[in-house]
């Protein structure tokens, strides 16, 4: 008998110029918690955030290295929204995002999947705060 297909992605690849201000931006402005943070030498560091009582998908902080690397910081998707940061209150998030000086590049908008508003972190990557329609 086979064993059944179980797969999730465990983390995400994020990556920024600095593992310090953004775990301070995430844990601070997002109220992510911080699930490691482990020294792995030569400047290089471990460090796994996730929102609040998450699904168990983590994102990995991975400092820019090289040149290519840094271009991409903020700019992973060219431009178009990379992460979607779903709510069971989009109010309420969107009310202290706001109280965080988080920057919103417009207006939230009701779609028929549910209410969402775009944002970005500390370095422009852009964000959907989403809170889906439940049917």
């Amino acid at each position: 008998m086979q064993t059944a297909i179980t797969q999730k992605i465990g983390s995400i690849a994020l990556v920024v110029e600095d593992y310090d201000a953004a775990i301070a931006f995430y844990t601070q402005k997002l109220r992510f918690e911080l699930v490691e943070d482990t020294d792995l030498g030569d400047g290089k560091r471990w460090v796994l955030i996730t929102p609040p009582r998450s699904n168990g998908t983590h994102l990995l902080l991975a400092k820019a290295s090289n040149a290519e690397q840094k271009l991409a910081v903020g700019n992973q998707t060219g431009g178009r929204v990379f992460l979607f940061l779903h709510t069971n209150d989009f109010w309420r998030d969107y009310e202290f995002m706001q109280s965080q000086g988080i920057s919103f590049t417009e207006e939230p908008r009701i779609e028929p999947y549910g209410t969402v508003v775009v944002f970005e972190d500390l370095y422009g990557t852009k964000w959907d705060l989403l809170q889906l329609n439940h049917s």
